[in-house]
């Protein structure tokens, strides 16, 4: 049975209506599809993103961290020296207040020539010699010249030895030295400075440990005394 032509008409209508869906429903699927991966896409840059950035700002945390260590190692370290220092002037300070009290020894005669009596045999049996010559201020002369005698009468003793002591009054100690005595021996080859200053650096060597411990208190850090 032939068709009329409003019949195809109708026909072609649906037809292409078929295909406009059909072609619709396609291109929403192909929509959707490209909008799914896109999503991914964007979701995997957006992590593989979101992972660089935390591994840059992990690396600048690590960076600030060791910069934080750093500065506070060099305060620490500068607030040591500091305190070191402190304590060193504060040692240097009591050992030039105990020179400045060296004088006071000459102050009393009587004790000032014991003590010198002392120094001059302790420096006769460190050298051991035969003609020594003695070296003083020229104010301590008398009493070097009152010590000489007996001084030389205990090293015989001890040392059943003579000795032949002379005061140099041409080479005088300086004026300004607190006060002991300096022996000479061979021609200048030998000295011994045994003045009141040289027994005070001495002693302040041998017990700059133990000072230190009295006016700072024991230090941890040292596992020996020596």
């Amino acid at each position: 049975m032939a068709l009329s032509d409003a019949d195809v008409q109708k026909q072609i209508k649906q037809m292409m209506a078929f295909i406009d869906q059909e072609a619709n429903e396609k291109a929403e699927e192909i929509d959707a599809k490209a909008e799914e991966e896109f999503n991914i896409e964007k979701g995997r840059l957006v992590q593989q993103q979101r992972v660089k950035i935390m591994e840059i700002y992990e690396r600048k945390e690590k960076q600030i961290e060791l910069q934080k260590k750093i500065q506070n190692s060099n305060l620490m370290n500068q607030a040591r020296l500091r305190v070191l220092k402190s304590r060193e002037d504060h040692i240097t300070s009591i050992l030039n207040e105990a020179r400045a009290r060296l004088s006071m020894l000459t102050k009393n005669p009587a004790d000032y020539r014991r003590l010198l009596q002392g120094l001059l045999e302790q420096s006769l049996f460190q050298l051991l010699e035969d003609d020594v010559v003695i070296r003083c201020r020229q104010q301590d002369v008398p009493l070097v010249k009152d010590v000489a005698g007996p001084a030389s009468q205990a090293y015989k003793m001890a040392t059943n030895r003579d000795v032949r002591l002379a005061i140099d009054q041409d080479n005088y100690l300086p004026a300004d030295v607190p006060g002991g005595v300096e022996l000479i021996a061979q021609m200048g080859k030998i000295k011994i400075s045994n003045t009141l200053e040289t027994r005070l650096d001495l002693l302040s060597r041998q017990l700059l440990p133990e000072l230190r411990e009295i006016l700072f208190g024991k230090n941890p850090n040292r596992k020996f005394d020596d």
